[in-house]
């Protein structure tokens, strides 16, 4: 584990890549375009974590990214931007590993993250690391208006929620 250096933006790009093929299994078709204005966000927005030192990598034995998690902040509290791993990776622990790194970084404050209600390897993932599912009319509007962003470019909108870890 290591922060993301300034030059690994598109390595994060490919692991999120590889990693999102896991909806087509379960029947959500992500297709947004690079230049769709929500990815361009979430791009913009993963630059910004590495520049502010607030995205952590997950390497291999050649230093290479493997995972990454972007944090940042929402309504002033930490937020869990993202957290993918690339699927040669996936179930070693490592993104627990990433997860952990992101609730050290909040300390005693809350950890926000947004998530797939429905899906196996989100909600009840998150359930197990101590999140809870909360009502949007309990968010923040930094945090609401995310979620009314995922809903607007996402499929299954209704299925996109808040949640956090409180210590």
């Amino acid at each position: 584990m290591r922060l993301a250096n300034n030059n690994e933006l598109q390595k994060l790009i490919a692991i999120d890549d590889d990693a999102s093929e896991l909806y087509a299994s379960v029947g959500l078709k992500l297709d947004l375009g690079r230049d769709h204005p929500f990815v361009v966000d979430e791009i913009n927005r993963w630059s910004r974590a590495i520049e502010q030192r607030l995205s952590h990598v997950a390497v291999d034995k050649l230093d290479n990214p493997i995972g990454f998690a972007a944090l940042g902040f929402l309504d002033g509290d930490p937020y869990l931007d993202q957290i993918s791993v690339l699927q040669d990776y996936m179930q070693r622990g490592i993104g627990t590993l990433l997860l952990n790194c992101a609730i050290a970084w909040s300390g005693d404050r809350p950890l926000w993250l947004t998530t797939y209600s429905h899906l196996p390897w989100n909600r009840s993932y998150y359930e197990k690391q101590g999140f809870v599912a909360i009502n949007e009319q309990d968010c923040g509007p930094e945090l609401c208006a995310v979620l009314q962003t995922q809903r607007a470019a996402l499929p299954d909108p209704q299925q996109r929620i808040a949640m956090v870890r409180r210590i």
